[in-house]
């Protein structure tokens, strides 16, 4: 579970394909404190940490993560926002999130209204 607020800027060192599943190595400010098996949202993505090495991490997206996201987009040297899972006890600053995308939708519009900015999906 996560809170929504972002904790860090990871940039994206390596993209490679696995048949369906995409394969990501990152680099971030607390890669030392991470642990294999471990969930960190990237971009309100939660992805698994399957390998840690020489300082930077490798998560894997598979094929349906591709398909609802577009994190088949990202490249190296892209820079994502990161956060890790809540810690029971700690402070909830924003809201309690999965991770887990459930449906897509297509923004069919965008308006400006007074410095902020009301979105329609479809």
């Amino acid at each position: 579970m996560f809170t929504g607020i972002i904790e860090a800027l990871g940039t994206v060192e390596e993209v490679h394909r696995y048949g369906a599943n995409l394969q990501l190595t990152l680099s971030c400010p607390f890669t030392a404190e991470l642990k294999v098996d471990q969930s960190v949202s990237h971009n309100g993505i939660c992805l698994t940490v399957v390998s840690i090495e020489d300082g930077r991490y490798t998560v894997t997206a598979i094929a349906e993560t591709i398909h609802r996201t577009n994190i088949a987009d990202w490249h190296v040297g892209n820079e994502v926002n990161l956060e890790r899972g809540m810690k029971l006890g700690d402070r909830l600053d924003g809201h309690i999130v999965q991770g887990h995308v459930d449906q897509t939708a297509i923004c069919t519009s965008m308006e400006s209204e007074n410095g902020s900015w009301l979105f329609t999906f479809e």
